[in-house]
């Protein structure tokens, strides 16, 4: 099988091309990635090595997509990867739709062409800001969790946010590109016969991610930790309370053998893969985990909201668990471990993610 991997120098598709490798050596992997991501370079040797056929071109492109041979599967992992994205003065609103909708359209033709399959990586990020925000949490400890005996709106449990939970806008404008795709994937698949998932993945984290704020917050954290670098809390009180849950990437490679098989079908093309309850801290809590790690440090606390904060997000990935069998395998810990060593090793890896 041969499968083209588009943003493969970033860290989610270098560590999928890379797990997917060491489970199937016999895997020919074409990649794609622009470069345009600071310490997107640093992945290119190593995949190389690994025998992945690397191609320096642009999804927005379609001129990028012509030469390139015909492939089995399309997994697009190349996103502007930030709620923040569009607005922060880091990129155009346009740039953003144009990397992040039109490139998906320009696969999506490419995939109508030669016949290929597509697995779009989605984001939580497609779910309602106005819902999240509304979510009814307490303070437990150093964190938000759920209060009890209140109503939940639907889609919402004590296992996290589902599928059914509301996509109504605003959502931001990376919420939004990758929504769209998402209805344009699945309807170009039906329209011309390919067949298409949809996978809408938490936070994901682990060693030799890009570390900012924006994205990567686990990273960015731990590393700015150990350096001793200025750090916020923002929002909520600039008491650090609001939960996330974080996934390895490579803890989705079973999945994605799965439903590149021949012949794999299931229910629903769209499920949520996240690291659940179960692999869910707070920004306070994770401060508690480097305290002990590296030492004392101080993080300072601006209680203004933003716009698209939320107290409490966690992905629910009980249909992945009931239609794949898939759970994540990478705990918690075993994350903040492998990213505090990658640390260790790595100490201007800050300065190579682009991080001012």
């Amino acid at each position: 099988m041969r499968i083209l991997i588009t943003g493969i120098c970033g860290f989610a598709g270098s560590t999928i091309a890379k797990a997917w490798i060491e489970a199937k050596p016999d895997l020919a992997v074409l990649g794609l990635d622009n470069f345009i991501r600071p310490g997107s370079e640093l992945n290119r040797s190593a995949l190389r090595k690994l025998g992945v056929t690397l191609v320096h071109g642009d999804i927005r492109s379609a001129s990028d997509l012509d030469a390139l041979p015909a492939v089995d599967w399309v997994i697009d992992a190349a996103a502007n990867a930030s709620v923040l994205a569009g607005i922060d003065g880091q990129m155009s609103s346009r740039q953003l739709v144009e990397h992040n909708l039109l490139g998906t359209v320009n696969l999506l033709e490419y995939c109508k062409r030669t016949g290929a399959g597509f697995i779009l990586l989605s984001t939580s990020r497609v779910y309602s800001i106005e819902q999240l925000a509304g979510i009814p949490v307490e303070a437990g400890g150093e964190a938000f969790r759920l209060k009890p005996g209140q109503d939940l709106p639907p889609g919402l449990s004590s296992r996290g946010i589902g599928e059914a939970f509301s996509t109504r806008s605003p959502i931001s404008l990376y919420g939004s590109t990758k929504l769209a795709s998402e209805a344009l994937a699945l309807e170009y698949g039906d329209t011309f016969g390919f067949p298409v998932w949809i996978d809408r993945c938490g936070v994901l984290a682990g060693a030799g991610q890009f570390g900012r704020p924006d994205q990567g917050i686990f990273a960015f954290w731990i590393n700015a930790w150990r350096r001793r670098r200025p750090l916020t809390y923002i929002g909520f009180g600039g008491k650090g309370y609001q939960v996330r849950d974080c996934l390895h990437p490579r803890d989705l490679m079973p999945l994605l053998i799965k439903q590149t098989s021949p012949g794999s079908a299931a229910p629903t093309r769209v499920i949520n893969l996240g690291g659940g309850v179960e692999n869910a801290m707070s920004l306070a809590e994770l401060s508690a985990w480097c305290r002990n790690r590296f030492g004392e440090h101080v993080v300072a606390g601006k209680p203004e909201m933003r716009r698209f904060d939320i107290p409490w997000m966690v992905m629910d990935s009980s249909l992945a668990r009931e239609i794949w069998g898939w759970c994540p395998a990478t705990s918690l810990h075993g994350i903040l471990d492998e990213i505090a060593l990658h640390a260790e090793q790595h100490p201007h890896w800050l300065e190579w993610s682009g991080t001012p």
